[in-house]
């Protein structure tokens, strides 16, 4: 291209939006993208929409399943620790791993920014965010968009949202349906609060530049970098599950927590008996439920309390899906079972 090089409004220019920030923050955002590029990327990005050729070989019936999320209130962490190379990360991460919960492996991702003014260093930064969790996924980052918006939001804020798209063969969608009482559900834990209940987070520590520096011993870090460390992405271990046994649901465990996210992978009469002591607990969950005296109820009901996904097996698949995603590098480990009963989800 080069046409870029002739486009300046003055006038725009005024009224706060700088069109040539935007050319200079996908110059410099390049370099994170092609990272990300897979077989299927057909050009680069800058055109008007993004190209993908999926590969279909050996499928039936392939069907495509989309997901799309945002960051939510944790951004306003990375405002106030001016870090903003992570964020991104947690925006895939939340549109993938949903996606996977039905058996579809993602191929491509595309981002949207909003932002109060384009910083082109502070966009780069964050989608080098996003390309990273693209990386971690498997998936191409085949656009985006970058939207400046003065008077919509301060000159240093922005807001951060993407979706994906999977593929998976229709006989190999997973059928939560075949699940029975005695089944078993596996843990795969979480790296922290991951990008949910931020708004209660953010309530409970006052959080400010003081309070987000401070030390916890039992954290081993500083509050801010437990609270800004990325959603831990499942895809490669899940996919690699898939191929080792028979899988029966998966739960990505977000917003609403346990007894939300739990029950929409679960058929009618059966519930999830969850011992209480099978949960390890993250210490990060200890300190927000101790200073905000949040009530255990709603402390599984608002965050993930360590666990990040949840997968349902027969009792004889159990511990080779344990083996299987922890050779993949995850904490897994057997959490509960399923049980007759419409309560959903039993803690006890």
């Amino acid at each position: 291209m080069g046409h870029e090089k002739n486009s300046f409004s003055e006038s725009y220019a005024k009224a706060g939006v700088d069109v040539t920030a935007g050319y200079r923050a996908v110059d410099l955002m390049k370099q994170y993208v092609a990272r990300t590029v897979t077989a299927g990327v057909m050009d680069g990005i800058g055109g008007f929409g993004g190209l993908f050729r999926l590969d279909v070989k050996g499928m039936e019936s392939p069907v495509l399943v989309s997901g799309t999320d945002g960051v939510g209130t944790k951004i306003k962490i990375a405002f106030i620790m001016d870090r903003h190379n992570t964020v991104g990360i947690d925006c895939v991460a939340m549109c993938v791993n949903d996606v996977i919960c039905c058996g579809a492996k993602p191929q491509f991702f595309l981002d949207y920014i909003a932002c109060g003014k384009n910083v082109p260093e502070k966009i780069a930064a964050i989608v080098s965010g996003v390309a990273e969790g693209c990386v971690q996924s498997g998936c191409a980052l085949v656009g985006g968009e970058t939207a400046e918006h003065p008077g919509l939001m301060p000159d240093d804020e922005y807001d951060l949202a993407g979706f994906t798209v999977g593929l998976v063969d229709e006989k190999k969608i997973l059928k939560p349906d075949t699940q029975k009482k005695g089944d078993v559900l596996i843990a795969i834990a979480s790296s922290g609060v991951h990008s949910n209940g931020f708004s209660l987070v953010r309530k409970v520590f006052n959080v400010n530049e003081q309070n987000l520096a401070r030390h916890y011993a039992d954290l081993g870090s500083t509050l801010g970098e437990c609270l800004l460390t990325p959603t831990r992405i499942y895809v490669k271990p899940v996919m690699n599950l898939l191929e080792t046994v028979n899988v029966k649901a998966i739960s990505h465990i977000t917003g609403g927590g346990f007894y939300e996210n739990i029950p929409r992978s679960l058929p009618d009469g059966l519930s999830a008996r969850i011992p209480r002591e099978n949960v390890q607990v993250l210490p990060i969950f200890d300190l927000i439920a101790q200073t905000g005296k949040i009530p255990e109820r709603d402390m599984f009901n608002t965050f993930n309390m360590g666990v990040g996904m949840i997968v349902s097996v027969a009792p004889e698949d159990a511990d080779a899906a344990v083996a299987s995603l922890n050779a993949s590098g995850e904490k897994a480990y057997v959490l509960g079972e399923l049980v007759e009963s419409n309560e959903g989800v039993i803690i006890e």
